[in-house]
């Protein structure tokens, strides 16, 4: 593994009550959200987004980070594991229009309903098995993504982003690092099927072969 880096540091933060939102996120809610579909991206609150639409005070700053921290320029090309409506992608052909960029998402509401501009850009698809050449990006980014898998889907999920970049990857996933952070994660979580202490992650890491960098998410 690489840097432990927040890479978000310019994403806008949400506020949203822990105790309200733990008292929505039954198994029933987790149920449908689970699914990616239009109830997760554009349903009510409880079961995702609330509502999932294109802001640029979002991904604008978040995008020229990336390009800065991997010296990213014309031709570079970029894959964008669950990518959801292509927001970040957009962004990202913003910030340089000669930048190649790719995204998949397991949900087909999300990419049936993504973004025109790269609709030409995105497909159905599952981060255990990209449909892409080994050594074939120049980054491998995935956002809150990798933990909606079962445990061995995630090892096979890192070592897919391992094989299809040359070089950079870069990986969000939910942890804790105490007790009191695992209390929280757990009665936030609504999708996450595989949540671990970020040493056990670190593990993972080095068991599968993910040399990339990484961060945590925690509400």
């Amino acid at each position: 593994m690489k840097n432990e880096i927040n890479l978000l540091k310019n994403y806008p933060s949400t506020k949203r009550n822990l105790q309200e939102a733990s008292v929505e996120r039954t198994d029933q809610v987790r149920k449908v959200a689970r699914k990616f579909d239009k109830e997760f991206f554009d349903g009510e609150r409880k079961y995702g987004y609330g509502g999932y639409y294109y802001d640029p005070r979002f991904w604008t700053n978040v995008v020229k980070d990336f390009i800065d921290y991997y010296k990213l320029d014309d031709g570079s090309k970029i894959l964008d594991v669950g990518c959801g409506k292509g927001f970040m992608m957009l962004d990202f052909l913003k910030a340089n229009k000669n930048l190649i960029v790719k995204g998949i998402d397991i949900s087909n509401y999300a990419i049936e309903n993504c973004m025109d501009e790269v609709k030409n850009l995105v497909s159905v698809g599952n981060a255990k098995d990209l449909k892409f050449q080994d050594n074939e990006f120049d980054l491998v980014i995935s956002i809150n993504t990798v933990h909606n898998l079962e445990l061995k889907e995630c090892t096979k999920a890192l070592q897919e982003m391992e094989r299809v970049s040359k070089k950079n990857k870069y990986v969000i996933l939910d942890a804790y690092k105490n007790d009191e952070e695992k209390e929280r994660m757990f009665k936030w979580n609504l999708t996450a099927k595989t949540i671990f202490h970020t040493e056990d992650w670190k593990k993972l890491f080095g068991d599968c072969g993910y040399n990339g960098d990484y961060y945590w998410f925690n509400p």
